[in-house]
């Protein structure tokens, strides 16, 4: 079927997560220890929610879906219900779902989650489930005890895709690799398994014989998209055809893990992995057997004179932060990490990283802490807003791989 999209441009009136915390997020407080056993998780229903009349249908019969019912409230308004896939679990609600009707009109789509559970992602519309717009035409309605988001979209007989995040699966970043595995010294891989069978990719830039080893990483959290594209920037720059990046792959070798959840990407969760745990809490007890495939992939490449000098780990959250180490804890290269952000704030005119010390001590919950404990590499947490603009991400990822690759050059020889 032919896509076409329809929706209204209006005035964007949401106050949205990331429009609260504007020049006053302080980022999220130490990790605390959390249980990392095993829980399950409830799977979605697939199909084509068709019980809203004879007009409008619901559909989430696609890779990383999240819609779990829906409720017509009159002809044109619908209810649509949002669960995570499992509790407790850090309300980020993650949804995308298809939507059509038999006629053009314009309906008004209201979003219901659990209690306690505030909106996040103001949502993303397209009409081929591949190029996405933010919508302009969301808003906060009160009602007696809470406020709810609530969309306007105009729909038809052709397919509109609304998601909260652009969706970026497994399948998607598989492509985006295999666009890097004959491009300047770049070899794929597997770190092993989830536990739901899917590989977790890995592939590796430069000199394979080098004795320093870089670590990038993304994805611990399925929404967290935003993090996904400055990841590629990063890496964009690293395998440039460029004097400095053929230079630094000369000397280094990187291992790039993009994709560390694939069973929550692809099974559009909310927070968790498969087995209904945060991934990102569970570098001290290896409970997941994602977890424990980075551990044991590293094990193996990290032995003998190897060094792992550096790692960035991607996220996303409510705006632009980098999480460190302590700097009164002292890594492989003391003080890189305050230099080469220095660095990055002079290439982008008008720009301050916004920069929280967020570990201190063991144990380690997050994998950066892991690493920086394990390895003492210089570790941190690279995050970008939800809202962050893709133009400014891509600058941003690129400037601070081209300022990465010049200060190790000329740190580390």
């Amino acid at each position: 079927m032919k896509t076409k999209l329809f929706f209204s441009a209006a005035v964007l009136l949401a106050i949205s997560a990331n429009a609260q915390v504007k020049g006053g997020f302080k980022g999220q407080d130490p990790i605390t220890a959390v249980s990392t056993v095993t829980r399950p998780v409830e799977k979605q229903w697939k199909g084509v929610f068709d019980k809203t009349g004879d007009e409008v249908f619901f559909g989430n019969d696609f890779t990383g879906a999240r819609l779990n019912g829906v409720v017509k409230i009159d002809d044109t308004t619908f209810s649509v219900l949002i669960t995570p896939e499992n509790t407790p679990i850090n309300g980020s609600p993650w949804y995308a779902f298809k939507v059509w009707s038999k006629t053009n009109k314009e309906i008004k789509i209201r979003f219901d989650y659990p209690p306690n559970v505030k909106h996040r992602y103001n949502a993303k519309i397209s009409g081929d489930g591949k190029k996405w717009i933010a919508s302009e035409n969301g808003t906060f309605v009160k009602t007696e005890k809470d406020s709810n988001y609530v969309l306007k979209v105009n729909v038809s007989k052709d397919t509109t895709w609304i998601a909260a995040q652009e969706l970026k699966t497994s399948k998607d970043i598989n492509e985006w690799i295999s666009t890097l595995k004959n491009k300047n010294n770049t070899a794929e891989t597997s770190i092993g398994l989830t536990a739901e069978g899917r590989k977790i990719p890995v592939f590796s830039i430069g000199n394979s014989s080098s004795k320093n080893k870089i670590l990038i990483s993304g994805r611990n959290h399925p929404p967290e998209v935003t993090g996904h594209y400055a990841l590629e920037a990063f890496v964009a720059s690293l395998t440039a055809d460029t004097p400095l990046a053929k230079k630094f792959r000369s000397k280094f070798q990187v291992y790039v893990i993009p994709l560390l959840n694939p069973d929550g990407v692809d099974g559009g969760f909310w927070r968790h992995n498969s087995g209904g745990i945060d991934l990102n809490r569970d570098y001290n007890e290896f409970n997941q057997p994602e977890t424990r495939a980075v551990r044991d992939f590293l094990k193996r490449e990290i032995k003998d004179s190897n060094k792992l000098l550096f790692s960035i780990d991607f996220h996303s959250t409510h705006d632009d932060i980098y999480y460190t180490v302590d700097p009164n804890l002292k890594g492989n290269i003391p003080g890189f990490v305050p230099n080469w952000l220095n660095k990055v704030k002079d290439g982008i005119p008008g720009y301050t990283p916004h920069v929280k010390p967020l570990y201190f001590k063991p144990p380690t919950f997050t994998l950066f802490s892991y690493l920086f404990e394990t390895y003492k590499t210089e570790a941190l947490v690279f995050e970008i807003g939800d809202n962050t603009p893709k133009d400014f991400i891509k600058k941003k990822g690129e400037v601070s791989g081209e300022e990465f690759m010049k200060l190790i050059l000329a740190t580390v020889k």
